[in-house]
């Protein structure tokens, strides 16, 4: 097998499916080729495909839980369960009036990991997508959607609570690193937008315009924070994924656009694109304390890179 995170994944797909009840396994499994329920993703509140974890004993849980680990690093995994509990903490912020709760995340598969060359998987509720498509033992790892709200809880002005800290403070030390010329040219515009500019549609019109700052413009250090900040992102992926990813964009030439006041503690925006690549981070609802982050491959998002790859192969 090419990939070692394809076969972990057919294994964790193949034991959660297998953990559910008939019911439950009904509500999980789709057909991959019904496009609308695979190209999906909705980081609100909303209903969506598939079957929720409040709904599993505890065996189909942590099935779903080691069928989620298998697309995560270790830290980025710890930042799913940090956002997930933060449910519970919305929902005492909000006076238990929407009845949030920590089990409001859902999984659904399509196809059959067991016996399909092409199938895929997602694990999603609110400020928590992640998708994984799977076709001919490789892995095509996007989009990965993490959110937070509240994105701080503090204390005497620490930090209790910060699952996406790191997303922020590295935007800022690079746009701090820039020096003046560079922030004229990444800082697109004075207010930020309402959310990420890809939103929810299953595809991603790129790239997104203004790029801002061009990263082979940049001085030495500018530069390699640059590079760190799409290391961050990468590196939610498994290690072996990360890697390969790293691989493909290597050469590339990326750009990093800031919207929004520069100052901590007001509504920001950023965003890095590059060659099939687009990472947006927003910070812009409840005066700053609600953040979106995503990572996408706006040509190869819910696998079209793969696929084309297999379709070529099968057609030739």
């Amino acid at each position: 097998m090419d990939d070692p995170v394809a076969e972990q994944m057919r294994t964790a797909g193949t034991a959660f499916l297998a953990a559910l009840t008939a019911p439950a396994r009904a509500g999980a499994a789709h057909r991959f080729d019904d496009d609308a329920a695979r190209r999906w993703l909705e980081y609100r509140p909303r209903p969506r495909p598939g079957v929720c974890l409040a709904d599993l004993d505890r065996a189909g849980r942590k099935a779903a839980h080691r069928l989620l680990a298998t697309a995560l690093s270790p830290s980025a995994y710890a930042q799913a369960m940090a956002i997930v509990a933060l449910e519970e903490v919305l929902d005492r912020a909000e006076g238990w009036r929407r009845g949030r709760h920590s089990g409001d995340y859902w999984v659904a598969v399509f196809g059959d990991p067991a016996r399909d060359d092409a199938w895929a998987w997602r694990v999603e509720g609110h400020h928590l997508s992640v998708s994984m498509t799977v076709v001919d033992d490789q892995v095509s790892p996007a989009p990965v959607f993490f959110g937070a709200n509240p994105a701080a809880v503090r204390y005497a002005g620490r930090p209790v609570s910060r699952p996406l800290g790191i997303e922020e403070d590295l935007g800022r030390a690079l746009l701090d690193a820039m020096g003046p010329a560079g922030r004229a040219a990444a800082v697109v515009a004075d207010e930020a937008p309402g959310d990420i500019i890809s939103a929810t549609r299953a595809r991603v019109h790129a790239p997104l315009e203004p790029l801002g700052v061009a990263a082979d413009r940049l001085g030495p250090g500018a530069r390699a924070l640059v590079d760190q900040l799409v290391a961050l992102y990468l590196d939610r992926l498994p290690p072996a994924l990360a890697a390969r990813e790293a691989r493909r964009l290597g050469g590339g030439r990326l750009h990093f656009a800031w919207a929004g006041p520069t100052g901590p503690g007001q509504r920001h925006y950023y965003r890095v694109q590059g060659d099939d690549l687009l990472i947006e981070y927003d910070n812009t609802t409840d005066d700053g304390n609600h953040a979106h982050t995503v990572l996408r491959r706006p040509a190869s998002d819910f696998g079209a890179d793969v696929l084309a790859d297999h379709h070529a192969e099968a057609h030739s």
